[in-house]
């Protein structure tokens, strides 16, 4: 195998495919990453079982084949080299001599036929959506994918496709998080399909801000999706996802209008005085015309007060501080509006506008009589 590439170009690759190498593995080849040279391509795959993600970027190969390198050495080389053509030749023996300007390396590699084969993905139906989209939906879902190995489904978040909309929901016990989005030229019937929080989270970075196109395949076990010159694999998860549509509540007693960024602040000031050992629930009182924010711990009381638009009686609830700013810090809107049956019955937040593309749901944290 020899080839040269831009070692600008080569370094991006290695980053990319990197994410999914294994830090450590019972295969060995797993901690490396499978570097292909053929036609007028260089091909840099990582795999960890779960998901694998290929890159691939423009070289003048002279010589093709494929080999095994360490993904931590790798990269560092590559790294630290000059902005400038890099060499790279591989011999009979797996040695693999790396130039670059005035700088040499000789690493040793494994045969690419100890690399595991990654999946094929067998067509079932596809949808496209914009780099853009895709990646503000992620980021504006994938904190509420749960961490609790019991419920493996909820590990990751559902795919809803109906309509001519994508929809993204995500939950983990205490909140649900969705986010909805216009699809282009999809007609079908529904898709629904769930992928997990980690693999999303890949793809969260490797998309970007750009209006370039997003392909989501969908497969019997997996999922692809096609971002440029990247492919990105992961298993599907398979069980019965919560019913999210029964569990919003569709009746409210309090409805109020406030700044998002304003009530961001607030609860982030009364936040101050809590940690992780020291925990305690915000204390929100809802009246005519105003929030008033209160939080207490061994640490000391905290309070603020934060102007709103609504009706109703008033009404006192609890929120983990966590939960209730993850929720309004994602909410891609300036104004908000926030529904609440009572004390004990979860908070809705949705835009202020009367739009549907985003909902945040939080279950309150049961107040003591004596807090506050």
């Amino acid at each position: 195998m020899k080839f040269t590439v831009e070692k600008n170009l080569l370094q991006a690759a290695i980053t990319t495919a990197s994410r999914a190498s294994a830090a450590k593995s019972a295969v060995p080849a797993l901690e490396g990453l499978l570097v292909e040279a053929a036609g007028n391509n260089v091909k840099i795959s990582g795999y960890d079982l779960k998901t694998g993600i290929i890159t691939s970027v423009p070289a003048d190969v002279t010589s093709e084949g494929a080999i095994v390198l360490s993904a931590r050495l790798f990269g560092e080389i590559i790294r630290k080299l000059p902005d400038n053509i890099v060499s790279m030749a591989a011999d009979e023996s797996l040695m693999t001599k790396i130039e670059c300007g005035m700088s040499e390396f000789q690493i040793l590699g494994t045969p690419s036929a100890d690399y595991p084969d990654l999946p094929v993905v067998d067509y079932q139906r596809t949808i496209t959506i914009s780099e853009k989209n895709l990646k503000s939906m992620i980021a504006q879902t994938n904190f509420a994918v749960s961490d609790n190995e019991s419920r493996p489904i909820h590990t990751g978040a559902l795919f809803e496709a109906e309509k001519g909309q994508l929809t993204i929901v995500a939950v983990d016990g205490y909140r649900l998080a969705l986010r909805r989005e216009q699809l282009e030229n999809f007609d079908g019937s529904m898709l629904s399909f769930v992928v997990p929080g980690s693999a999303l989270g890949e793809v969260e970075k490797i998309v970007s801000d750009a209006e370039n196109p997003v392909s989501i395949t969908l497969g019997s076990k997996h999922i692809m999706f096609v971002i440029g010159g990247t492919i990105l694999i992961s298993r599907r998860l398979e069980g019965e996802f919560l019913n999210y549509k029964n569990s919003i509540p569709h009746t409210e007693k309090y409805t109020i209008e406030v700044d998002r960024r304003a009530f961001v602040d607030a609860v982030e000031r009364v936040s101050l005085i809590i940690n992780d050992k020291l925990k305690s629930p915000v204390r929100c009182t809802f009246s005519d015309g105003v929030i008033k924010i209160l939080s207490s711990t061994a640490l000391g009381r905290a309070s603020d007060e934060c102007p709103v638009k609504g009706d109703g009686e008033e009404l006192e609830i609890g929120f983990n501080d966590k939960y209730l700013l993850e929720a309004l810090k994602a909410a891609p809107a300036d104004q908000v509006r926030i529904k609440i049956t009572s004390g004990i019955s979860p908070c809705v937040i949705i835009p202020a506008d009367g739009s549907s593309n985003f909902l945040y749901m939080i279950l309150p944290v049961r107040l003591k009589a004596n807090e506050g």
